[in-house]
């Protein structure tokens, strides 16, 4: 029979990181994708911007980017260790306001009651596009492994909800063309069928944003200011994926790219399009024609085909993309 390990829990945490500013704070800035992968994200969700940055007269623990969300979004995280307590909690609320954060995450060892149902409130009467997170910290070995984290997300938003009412309410107010209503409802199959197929694969590459009443949606690629799209027109009847380059670097960092064309295509077994753009955003694409966005009963092909480029480009761009 085989023989089986037992987990045992650390309590002191303080063995492990003495301090929380000095040596807990620059470790988990260090190894952000544990945290971005427990909260949902993605090991490529969060980018870090900086630690102990000023906020008035304090200094946040870590600010980041949600590279899962379009225009990168401030993440605040403010860890504490011990019992959450209403000085932290204020300083959270502060500390996000001055940000001006779309994402706030509060870890600590134990989340009080009282802190657990207002950050619970807070993710039912803010917008969509603002979440609030609590996460215990937990130290685990098996037998006299070496000490494993764990973080334990005790608090999260419900996006499906948010995204259902959200939807309702738009529609309800005249907001949404019969177009519009089509592409959300496009790119909300789509993200639970990306979701079928990363979990059948065992795989957290594609992570689908929140589907939105537009073209096109996006995904991080491990960079700010570098995503993956799958675009849909109705108009000239065609799909579309793409690795878009934004801002002042993006004909630099098409050029670098251009290096490896060759390689990346072998890769991918297909030709894309590198046509260079004007202005401050590139594109490297591939194109599916004569497909029908708007005719329900070819979606699941549609969808395998976005599926399969998206997961293509993303294999053969994201270390390339990384090292630019």
């Amino acid at each position: 029979m085989t023989q089986l390990g037992t987990f045992h829990r650390i309590r002191d945490i303080r063995g492990t990181w003495p301090n929380e500013a000095t040596d807990f704070t620059p470790w988990l800035a260090s190894q952000l994708p544990l945290l971005s992968e427990s909260l949902g994200m993605g090991r490529e969700g969060l980018e870090l911007e900086a630690t102990e940055v000023p906020v008035g007269k304090y200094r946040a623990d870590i600010v980041c980017r949600d590279l899962n969300q379009a225009g990168d979004a401030t993440v605040l995280i403010e860890n504490q260790y011990g019992h959450s307590d209403h000085d932290h909690f204020g300083k959270l609320l502060t500390y996000a306001s001055g940000l001006k954060a779309a994402t706030v995450v509060l870890i600590c060892e134990n989340l009080r009651e009282e802190h657990r149902t207002a950050l619970t409130w807070l993710n039912t009467i803010t917008a969509d596009d603002h979440r609030f997170f609590a996460v215990e910290l937990e130290l685990w070995r098996i037998d006299n492994s070496p000490i494993a984290p764990r973080f334990n997300v005790v608090v999260e938003p419900d996006d499906w909800a948010r995204m259902a009412e959200g939807s309702s309410k738009a529609s309800e107010r005249g907001e949404l063309s019969d177009l519009k209503r089509l592409y959300l409802q496009y790119w909300g199959a789509f993200r639970e069928f990306i979701r079928d197929k990363e979990e059948a694969h065992e795989s957290t590459l594609l992570r689908p944003r929140k589907p939105l009443p537009q073209m096109w949606t996006g995904f991080a690629v491990g960079r700010s200011g570098i995503d993956l799209n799958a675009v849909i027109s109705s108009q000239n009847k065609n799909l579309k994926v793409e690795l878009t380059l934004n801002g002042p670097n993006s004909h630099d960092w098409r050029e670098e790219l251009l290096k490896f064309q060759p390689e990346i295509e072998a890769e991918i077994g297909y030709g894309l399009d590198w046509t260079e753009l004007g202005g401050t955003q590139q594109a490297i694409r591939v194109f599916k024609h004569g497909e029908d966005p708007t005719d329900q009963s070819r979606w699941p092909e549609q969808h395998e085909w976005l599926y399969d480029r998206l997961r293509d480009l993303y294999l053969a761009f994201h270390d390339r993309v990384k090292a630019l």
